[in-house]
């Protein structure tokens, strides 16, 4: 990620910084397109080297890789603090320390060999990517799943509260039912049993054996594949309101309205009249005339005045009716 800072105007630092932070250029996108060659192979041989079969097969061909591999990172970070206009800026921005992390193991292995593994950090540069092949396209849609992963998260905690106490009183029961000599020793260990059940994980290792038990767990286990679809249900509706916003308030500007809806639900105005126009007529007549519907006053005149007359010819029939009786 290129620093905040205005880029260097001229001489070789400029043409080092567009190929090392830039790739709109075909030097910077094939610099680009080699470091991510490199990053691949570099978790590639982490990632063999920690089977015991091959580290001792190629153990040496790994350390070598691992070498050069460190030495070509360890000159492209030198690169970058050269060129960036804020050198301290790009060293405590986010790719800056993933880019120093992904040097600093190899370093740290020569006197403790467990950091060795540390160097899988090296994924997190893949995330280079993204500007790479010009995916900038799709954060908008990664917007609007935060979005609606913001607006879901109270009835989600909701939802974990209820799930977080379905488990204690489940656990407690069992705890009860079937007692310490059927493998439900303590509170913990029960509610362990209703989370793994509820969620339909079904590890195996504790069951009941009494007939309550077993009903008990069968109202669990049914629970859960209900309880799975909720969280699903709150995020997929909250998202479709966010890609299908409805109608913006042109008084106060209210967004959270559903798309049929007329009136807005903070200020009360008309949402499909036109914007008012200050100064075009007094605040209080704007604010009356944005009330007005005329189309849904009109028809709800119509159904009225039908409903009216049904009733006025139905006591008509039953006065009718009466006469007749009467004589």
């Amino acid at each position: 990620m290129a620093p905040k800072s205005a880029p260097p105007t001229q001489g070789w630092r400029r043409a080092l910084y567009q190929t090392v932070f830039e790739s709109n250029t075909r030097m910077g996108r094939a610099f680009d397109l080699v470091l991510i060659a490199v990053i691949v192979t570099s978790v590639a041989t982490v990632m063999l080297n920690s089977v015991h079969s091959l580290r001792e097969r190629y153990g040496d061909l790994f350390f070598g890789l691992e070498l050069g591999i460190t030495a070509i990172f360890t000159v492209e970070y030198a690169l970058r603090l050269i060129c960036a206009p804020n050198r301290w800026g790009y060293a405590k921005s986010f790719f800056g320390i993933v880019d120093l992390l992904s040097v600093l193991p190899t370093y740290i292995a020569l006197f403790s060999h467990d950091a060795h593994y540390l160097m899988i950090v090296r994924i997190l540069r893949l995330m280079r990517i993204f500007r790479i092949l010009k995916l900038a396209r799709f954060l908008h849609e990664a917007e609007a799943l935060k979005r609606a992963l913001q607006l879901s998260l109270p009835k989600i905690t909701v939802f974990a509260a209820a799930i977080v106490a379905i488990v204690v009183i489940v656990g407690a029961l069992m705890y009860v039912v079937e007692g310490e000599e059927h493998g439900f020793s303590n509170i913990p260990i029960s509610i362990y049993w209703a989370i793994v059940t509820l969620t339909t994980v079904g590890y195996g290792d504790m069951s009941p054996k009494t007939p309550l038990g077993q009903f008990l767990s069968c109202i669990v286990m049914m629970l859960g594949y209900a309880i799975i679809a909720v969280p699903t249900g709150i995020v997929s509706v909250q998202l479709n309101q966010v890609s299908n916003p409805g109608p913006v308030c042109k008084k106060c500007g209210e967004k959270s309205h559903e798309r049929d809806s007329t009136f807005c639900r903070l200020c009360g105005y008309n949402l499909l009249a036109p914007a008012p126009t200050p100064g075009a007529m007094p605040a209080d007549e704007a604010a009356d005339a944005s009330l007005v519907v005329p189309d849904k006053i009109g028809t709800l005149e119509t159904e009225l005045s039908l409903y009216t007359k049904q009733i006025e010819r139905r006591n008509q029939q039953e006065r009718r009716n009466q006469v007749e009786r009467r004589k």
